[in-house]
Parts: C-alpha cells; sequence; structure tokens
C-alpha cells in the first residue's frame, strides 16, 4: 500500500473544501487504478489534510495528478495555496480482530 498526505495551511473553510472534494475528488478517486480510501480532516486553525490510500505508487502519483488538477480548477476560491506533500509505503497496518466484533455483546 502507499499513503499520499496533502496538508494545506490557510484553508478558509475546511468543510467546504471537504465537501466538494467529496463530490469532485471522490469521482476521480474512485474511476482511479489501484485506490483504496481517501479521508479528509479538519486540524483546526484552517488546516486541512487529505489522506489518499493506493495500493502502489504509480497509481498514487497518477491519481494526485489529477486531484491537483481538480484542486487548482474548482476550488482555487478557497484560496489552498501549494499543499505540502509527503507520501510513502506502508511498512506496518494494523486493523481490528473481525472475529473480536463477531457476537460481542453491546451494552444498552
Amino acid at each position: 500500500m502507499y499513503i499520499v498526505i496533502r496538508k494545506y495551511t490557510n484553508v478558509r473553510s475546511v468543510s467546504d473544501a471537504a465537501r466538494r472534494a467529496k463530490s469532485g475528488i471522490g469521482q476521480l478517486l474512485k474511476q482511479s487504478h489501484g485506490f483504496r480510501s481517501y479521508y479528509v480532516l479538519d486540524g483546526g486553525g484552517g488546516v486541512g489534510v487529505a489522506v489518499m490510500i493506493f495500493e502502489d505508487r504509480q497509481s498514487a502519483d497518477a491519481a494526485n495528478d489529477k486531484v491537483m488538477e481538480f484542486v487548482r480548477a474548482s476550488l482555487h476560491d478557497l484560496n489552498l495555496g501549494d499543499p505540502q506533500i509527503i507520501g510513502g509505503e506502508v511498512l506496518v497496518n494494523i486493523e481490528p480482530d473481525t472475529q473480536s466484533f463477531v457476537g460481542a455483546a453491546h451494552p444498552l
């Protein structure tokens, strides 16, 4: 797995950017080879972070280029500026044991 993180530090409205990204970027990513998942988070103080997870670096890099084109063309009014971008191969992946949830009692 390969992850790309884009951090924007001067976002006027992270919630607006996230809403618009969900429809526009979401469609781009769903059509991208190797796509696994996408997250946007509000870091507070005008900081917005987008996380993309792909099967491999080549797929992630190709999708990131398309996403950046979309951001420049469709989100320019939010004055996002150039993000800090970091990417890398996943070295550790820990997921919950699905069997621990099977038949678990939930208190009311």
